[in-house]
């Protein structure tokens, strides 16, 4: 008897898929995060076995067929924003915070392999889970905050790259036609997309490859001391000084709209969630792949604070400097050169400009869909995905291009709106991760959870510091004081009541809160 051929293989997987589809309870109007054409087949004709939850022996060739989903969720720990929170650690910090940068990074990566556990055990990215788990009016709540914290990623995002494009064209271009030039990524991204998914992630390896390249050139040319980088990573050191600069190390690290956006990217392999041993390869090789994305993303946000470390720490600049002069004060301070410094920046942060607005675009579509579930195009939604950041992003950019302290009053507004929006991420994650209903047999162990409640709280409470710091400082007047803490009862009521569905809190402790709370359903 003759082997089934490629084509047929395929008809049958398509059938499957469908039979999955309707066995979870979805539409077939209901849009998904790819569709089968667009999947990748990860096929291994070299292990045939008839138990489903046999895991085949690790192959390299596999490992490069998974590798992409987590390298374009890396780009969202080097955006501008991340590049900023960088650059200011180490000019006002010196080389003692990269201890905390590396287990930030370490937090991040377990965030997002819990991420991709979600979207290969369930076949559904967490938006989508959100959508079915909380009522309507809980869901419209965590979409309009997804919605702002995209938002306010995507005007650091586009602003950054508006200054790359500025300091490139030495000041030819203004800071609005920068961002005019960004937003035309949408339709870089939608030509691309066309191409396949591995076209797309070949262009975000390059994006990738011009910052390590860009910012490691960077760390050669300025020479850091390889003993206090050392001493830096390996003991950890913190004082009143620097308090908020290891805040803002921290909270840059989770970027909410990136929690959603892996758990759909991953879908772009064609994994059946009810075969055990594809789900379980899928998760490992996955997790190596994002492993190895973080580490690039570390060793990038490394080269950037030491070189402003090396370069600032100690001086009368080190609390001037921002995203808009780093480019003025590291010419001022390293020359020119054969290439000179100034435009080794410009193109670094280019690339993360780029990239990072690419990424938001894409992470918006997901996360409108997944709420939502609008049977649009995708150029129609990722059309309106840029409209909500860009219009926005050239109101700013006209209102706040008149100084540079300006545009740092602006950043450190936009960091806060995303670090408010961080539990409604980290939240919902958890609460689905730890269900069995949910997961199945995937469900995340007692140990594991525990772990991952204690990095959510941990993660929450030093973002709550940030907010309450900064808050203290800026919120002057009766009415203001007033707004931010009928706000703020607002925002801890609805955090407790996201917790109180988790199962995490004790039975006894979720029986005592009002009956609204533990109401669940449409």
């Amino acid at each position: 008897m003759s082997a089934p051929s490629r084509e047929e293989e395929s008809k049958e997987d398509d059938k499957d898929g469908e039979a999955n589809r309707l066995l979870q309870g979805q539409s077939e109007e209901e849009e998904e995060a790819y569709e089968a054409g667009e999947k990748i087949r990860v096929v291994d004709f070299d292990f045939d076995s008839g138990d489903d939850s046999s895991v085949p022996p690790f192959s390299w060739k596999k490992l490069w067929l998974f590798t992409g989903p987590g390298f374009l969720m890396s780009i969202a720990f080097l955006d501008p924003g991340n590049l900023e929170g960088d650059l200011q650690a180490g000019a006002i910090a010196g080389y003692s915070l990269l201890w905390l940068l590396m287990w930030a990074t370490f937090m991040g990566l377990l965030i997002q392999l819990l991420s991709v556990r979600v979207g290969v055990a369930t076949g559904r990215n967490l938006a989508e889970l959100c959508r079915d788990e909380y009522p309507d009016w809980a869901r419209f709540v965590l979409w309009f905050m997804a919605e702002l914290a995209l938002i306010g990623a995507d005007i650091q995002e586009v602003i950054g790259s508006a200054i790359a494009i500025q300091i490139l064209s030495r000041g030819l271009l203004p800071l609005w036609a920068g961002v005019l030039i960004t937003a035309s990524d949408c339709f870089v991204f939608l030509f691309l997309e066309n191409y396949g998914v591995r076209k797309l992630e070949a262009a975000f390896a390059v994006l990738i490859a011009t910052m390590a390249l860009s910012f490691a050139w960077m760390f050669g040319d300025t020479k850091p001391s390889g003993k206090e980088l050392l001493m830096g990573i390996l003991v950890p050191r913190l004082s009143s000084k620097t308090i908020r600069q290891a805040v803002a190390v921290v909270g840059c690290v989770i970027m909410p709209h990136n929690v959603f956006l892996h758990s759909a990217l991953v879908q772009s392999r064609k994994i059946d969630p009810h075969k055990k041993g594809q789900v379980q390869e899928a998760i490992n090789y996955y997790s190596i792949e994002s492993s190895a994305a973080l580490l690039v993303s570390f060793m990038i946000n490394l080269f950037v604070t030491t070189v402003f470390a090396k370069g600032f720490y100690g001086t009368k600049q080190a609390n001037s400097i921002g995203l808009v002069n780093a480019g003025q004060y590291l010419e001022e301070k390293y020359g020119g050169g054969l290439f000179p410094i100034l435009y080794i920046w410009g193109i670094g942060l280019l690339a993360a400009g780029q990239s990072s607005t690419i990424t938001g675009t894409y992470a918006g579509q997901f996360i409108m869909e997944g709420f939502l579930n609008l049977p649009l195009k995708k150029w129609l939604r990722a059309l309106i995905t840029r409209s909500f950041a860009i219009v926005p992003t050239i109101i700013v950019a006209i209102v706040f291009n008149r100084s540079e302290a300006s545009l740092d009053v602006l950043n450190e507004w936009l960091n806060v709106l995303q670090s408010m929006q961080i539990p409604f991420a980290l939240v919902p994650l958890l609460t689905m991760v730890s269900k069995e209903q949910i997961m199945g047999t995937f469900k995340v162990g007692r140990i594991l959870e525990r772990v991952a409640w204690t990095v959510a709280a941990l993660i929450i409470v030093i973002n709550g510091y940030l907010l309450l710091d900064f808050f203290l400082s800026e919120v002057n007047g009766l009415l203001l004081g007033f707004v931010a803490c009928a706000c703020t009862v607002a925002y801890v009521a609805f955090i407790v009541y996201l917790i109180s569905q988790s199962g995490a809190l004790p039975s006894a402790w979720v029986n005592r809160l009002p009956k609204g709370f533990s109401f669940i359903g449409n």
